[in-house]
């Protein structure tokens, strides 16, 4: 089984809900973050003074899947979620040892 922790933009949530369906992934965990990677953000100017916006919006999306499923998932999200651009997001994947279900007890990829 593996983890993947998907960091996209906010507009592109619709676009990875689609592919993690039609991926047949069972469950999601999302949740609005902010932070920054290469880009380093961007400059502002508001009422003639400018800022510094280095913190920004970004939505970070939790599944648990079997492992040719996790391969499947990589590569739709690297092809259709790419834009080209710094901040497009990144997505890192962990080996799952084990998932339990509380409420039956299943183990592994039943508990899925």
């Amino acid at each position: 089984m593996k983890k993947l922790e998907i960091i996209i933009k906010p507009e592109k949530l619709e676009d990875l809900k689609m592919i993690l369906d039609e991926c047949k992934a069972n469950g999601i965990m999302i949740t609005n973050i902010m932070g920054y990677g290469n880009q380093k953000g961007y400059k502002q100017v508001y009422r003639g003074a400018e800022y510094n916006v280095n913190l920004l919006p970004k939505v970070k999306v939790e599944t648990v899947v079997d492992n040719p499923i996790a391969e499947t998932i990589v590569t739709k999200v690297v092809n259709e979620i790419n834009t080209g651009n710094y901040g497009d997001g990144k997505i890192f994947i962990y080996d799952l040892e084990d998932a339990v279900r509380i409420r039956t007890g299943e183990r592994g990829t039943e508990a899925l």
